[in-house]
């Protein structure tokens, strides 16, 4: 069984850093494309950060470039996601997202992902 596990969120200041964790098992992802989204309260999922298959590519919502960066471990089967200069507005659950179909670069739209994780709290204080 395919399982994503989130962790790593929390409580933070505006200005503050949170690092998030995404660890896959029931199968290696090694060879996918693999992503953050978020979600706040009454609104719809959005794209945060995408990553392909060795790391070699990437790509942001423009809301937080040059403040997020999304990597991987393969080794570990584990994706990353380093949350600097958090904002207010960056409070929602954030989810990992995996892909089955083997694209070439990273993906930005929910309904290409095919594995979710619970999510994880990310709260930032004014």
């Amino acid at each position: 069984q395919v399982q994503l596990v989130e962790s790593g969120g929390g409580l933070v200041q505006a200005g503050g850093s949170l690092r998030l964790s995404c660890a896959a098992s029931g199968r290696s992802f090694s060879s996918n494309v693999m992503g953050w989204f978020r979600q706040a309260p009454g609104l719809e999922r959005e794209f945060v950060a995408g990553i392909n298959w060795n790391g070699g590519r990437t790509y942001y919502a423009d809301s937080v470039k040059g403040r997020f960066t999304i990597s991987r471990d393969n080794a570990k089967n584990t994706v990353y996601l380093q949350m600097n200069s958090l904002k207010p507005d960056d409070t929602a659950v954030y989810y990992c997202g995996a892909v089955r179909k083997a694209y070439s670069a990273p993906r930005d739209r929910p309904n290409e992902y095919d594995y979710w994780g619970q999510g994880t709290q990310v709260t930032v204080s004014s």
